[in-house]
């Protein structure tokens, strides 16, 4: 098994954890984290050091994985991402048992796909990106990089979604739209036109 450390140790950390679990490819060595002391656990795996320490992964000689959440910024996650990259600390790709990812698609590193997540022939899911539990990558649909595809939502075929995106529970994107860079779509919405960059819907469009 190849050693694994986790960065953030709240509840999208838990849910992680039982992905990284029911893959039988890791072992979790710990948890960086900056609000949880070295005395406390996350689901018995020991807390080793603060932001501060990521440089202990490399000593270690082990692989990381993101594992704070994103909803309206992805930067704290991407300013992790460029950190343990510029220490060249290597961030694999995680795919739940459960989830049902096509050979023919492309999952970069750093991307985790949650239990019953469905990802198609010909996506595309760019770097340190989170498709969570129950959600449809659709054919040909493109996932930029740090971006968060959250519970049940409904990506179509031919969807492009720009980096930094944030597309809540259970909303669907319809076939062909193009989502800008930074945006936020809200649970439930049913997105039928484009989306311009940094766009904060409130409703549904």
């Amino acid at each position: 098994m190849k050693s694994l450390v986790l960065i953030g140790g709240g509840g999208h950390c838990r849910s992680c954890i039982e992905v990284i679990e029911s893959t039988g490819r890791f072992k979790i060595e710990g948890i960086i984290d900056n609000e949880i002391s070295n005395t406390e656990t996350c689901l018995g795996y020991p807390v080793i050091g603060s932001d501060a320490e990521i440089d202990k992964i490399k000593t270690m000689k082990a692989m990381a994985l993101i594992t704070i959440g994103q909803i309206n910024s992805p930067d704290k996650r991407k300013n992790l991402y460029e950190l343990l990259n510029s220490q060249e600390i290597e961030t694999p790709v995680i795919k739940a048992s459960s989830s049902i990812v096509s050979r023919y698609s492309l999952v970069k590193e750093g991307s985790i796909i949650m239990h019953g997540a469905v990802v198609n022939a010909c996506a595309n899911i760019g770097i340190n990106t989170i498709i969570n539990s129950m959600a449809l990558i659709e054919h040909d649909a493109q996932i930029g990089d740090h971006c968060h595809i959250s519970t049940g939502a409904r990506i179509n075929g031919n969807v492009e979604i720009g980096d930094g995106c944030f597309v809540g529970s259970g909303a669907i994107i319809h076939q062909n739209i193009k989502i800008a860079r930074k945006s936020v779509i809200p649970a439930g919405a049913v997105i039928s036109n484009d989306v311009s960059d940094g766009e904060l819907l409130r409703g549904v469009s």
